[in-house]
């Protein structure tokens, strides 16, 4: 659960902490209490994102830089995990341009680790995102990774770019990744040859991210698709409509919940926990 805001005309730059809406709970993303009342809302799976710090950490917070949401500035990878609790991440989350600041004093030491989450949570089911494309970032995540055990692995599915996805995979050979390469390429591979039943090695061993309107043109879909998924150990995750970019948009609304077909055995990615996950409870 986090503050939502106006999508209209973000682009990878934009600072989304300056336009959210007023505010109907304290909650922002990337916190132990945010992802606690993700589960406790009804979600089976939740998404961070991590960085690495200059102490051997990995610190989960959204931003490249920490000068969006917090009152401090910088990169946030060239921070020390102390530096980076040291903030305030609700500093600058404003609903009406910057006149008042509704969170503000309510941030400081709320940024976890990696460690802090998967300990807090371990039984807990997560997409972990690795914001850079540093192959050395995949190796020390992998070595981190390693020393869970392969049950609590197993509830993981990292996913980001290839480079340091590459790397954690070659280090930790059974650890669930869905690289951004690998995603295009299972979609692409599997809309030209996915008639005979052939499901690529790029959609083998872990997650396919299908957008809502992409998905009524795969071969077999949705119920076939989702058995030879199943089989090639891979999850079918149901992503919002595809229209350029990252597939970052979720199934956020009633009505596009609705669109998609009934008992669908596959994970729904959400931006709206608290909208959607009642909506999915017997």
């Amino acid at each position: 659960m986090h503050q939502t805001f106006s999508t209209e005309g973000v682009a990878s730059d934009t600072c989304t902490a300056s336009r959210i809406h007023p505010p109907t709970h304290g909650l922002i993303e990337n916190t132990i209490a945010s992802m606690r009342a993700a589960f406790e809302a009804g979600a089976t799976f939740v998404e961070f994102d991590v960085h690495p710090t200059t102490d051997g950490h990995f610190a989960v917070f959204h931003d490249w830089t920490v000068d969006c949401r917090t009152n401090g500035s910088g990169v946030t990878r060239e921070k020390s995990l102390a530096e980076l609790k040291s903030l305030d991440i609700n500093y600058r989350y404003t609903a009406d341009g910057g006149k008042t600041f509704p969170l503000r004093g309510k941030g400081v030491g709320l940024m976890p680790s990696l460690d802090e989450v998967l300990s807090t949570f371990p039984d807990g089911r997560f997409f972990i995102h690795v914001k850079s494309r540093d192959a050395n970032e995949g190796r020390r995540l992998a070595d981190i990774l390693s020393r869970l055990s392969a049950e609590q692995r197993g509830r993981l599915v990292v996913y980001g770019a290839s480079e340091p996805l590459d790397a954690l995979k070659a280090a930790l050979a059974d650890q669930r990744i869905a690289s951004r390469g690998n995603l295009v390429n299972c979609l692409l591979r599997y809309a030209a040859l996915g008639w005979s039943g052939y499901v690529p090695d790029s959609c083998r061993g872990g997650a396919m991210f299908v957008p809502s309107n992409i998905a009524p043109f795969l071969w077999g879909w949705p119920n076939r698709l989702a058995a030879r998924l199943s089989a090639a150990d891979t999850k079918l995750v149901m992503v919002g409509p595809y229209s350029g970019g990252d597939f970052s948009t979720g199934i956020d609304s009633e009505p596009a919940l609705r669109a998609l077909p009934a008992n669908l055995p596959a994970i729904i990615w959400t931006n709206r926990i608290e909208l959607i996950g009642p909506m999915m409870k017997p």
